[in-house]
């Protein structure tokens, strides 16, 4: 199964990456959802997500990486260095930013840049702690037309993480751990959130 999914991407590899991509992202949402304990999932919410992710992320990511093999081609640790360092310097802001921008704009916020000034920053230090690490192997070992769908994976568990920020949480590793630990006892909706919708 695996091979004929490898053959898939190698023959259709903007499409294969890009579905996958935002799959797993939007499904980030749906795994927060379900740790946050709600009786029903908000599919509303969910559709917002997968808009911003197959619309930018999936797209952004797939034509990123090919700008850096293309300017920074091979594993060498210097060329995985440099593409390491523009990607988060980079890509990684940016993400984070249409991220927040994108989905408050499709939920109606009148700030739609609220969520951003106040989660940015914390948001962006705590992927210094994980995208660095993820990002070596991608640039490393995996081959570059599954590098949009080996990101998408591990984007997986990030996107739950930003859906859990966007909703309730800061952009702190701090408060998901203690969302982890005690979902349920952690606000759905934030009171930026509560209020925009007044």
């Amino acid at each position: 199964m695996i091979k004929a999914i490898l053959k898939q991407v190698k023959r259709f590899p903007w499409v294969t990456n890009v579905t996958l991509y935002g799959s797993l992202f939007a499904g980030g949402d749906v795994v927060h959802q379900c740790f946050s304990g709600r009786e029903n999932i908000d599919w509303k919410h969910t559709r917002n997500v997968a808009v911003v992710a197959f619309s930018f992320h999936g797209n952004f990511n797939f034509f990123w990486m090919r700008f850096l093999e293309r300017h920074f081609p091979g594993s060498s640790a210097r060329m995985v260095l440099r593409k390491l360092i523009l990607d988060q310097t980079t890509a990684a802001p940016l993400a984070t930013s249409v991220f927040y921008t994108g989905v408050s704009f499709l939920e109606g916020k009148n700030d739609i840049f609220q969520d951003w000034r106040e989660k940015f920053f914390n948001t962006y230090r705590t992927g210094l702690m994980y995208w660095p690490f993820v990002q070596f192997l991608n640039f490393a070992l995996v081959p570059l037309y599954v590098r949009t769908a080996f990101t998408g994976c591990c984007a997986f568990v990030w996107a739950t993480f930003l859906c859990f920020s966007q909703q309730s949480g800061d952009g702190t590793a701090m408060a998901a751990l203690a969302w982890m630990r005690s979902p349920a006892s952690v606000t759905d909706i934030s009171p930026q959130s509560t209020e925009n919708n007044k």
